[in-house]
């Protein structure tokens, strides 16, 4: 997927919100919260993230994945693809949708609410 492909996807999840911010990067928040992040690192081709416990230790060894740089070293579950073969657009989409799910499920009852999820 190109970079406006991701944009496009990540910019039609329910009430995403899109900035850009960390030199030059396009970030996607649902409720104030990161989900998704296109074009963070040194060749600004790459796209961030959250993935589940299991999906972070399959996805962790895979050519063209790693573990996100400052995410992942503060615990936290995150993947960046920054290289071949990395995924298929498929699953890059059902990866960065998934992200949006546990971001969104990680808001308060009442966030949710306001924002019609």
């Amino acid at each position: 997927m190109t970079r406006d492909d991701l944009n496009r996807f990540c910019a039609a999840m329910p009430q995403a919100t899109h900035v850009v911010q960390w030199g030059n990067a396009d970030v996607y928040k649902v409720g104030g919260k990161v989900f998704a992040i296109i074009g963070l690192g040194e060749s600004g081709d790459t796209v961030t993230f959250k993935v589940s416990e299991l999906a972070f230790e399959v996805l962790s060894d895979s050519p063209g994945l790693r573990p996100a740089p400052y995410m992942a070293s503060r615990g936290l579950k995150w993947i960046q693809q920054y290289g071949q073969p990395g995924l298929s657009d498929d699953s890059l989409r059902d990866h960065i949708a998934a992200s949006y799910d546990m971001v969104a499920a990680g808001l308060s009852k009442k966030r949710r609410s306001e924002l019609g999820l």
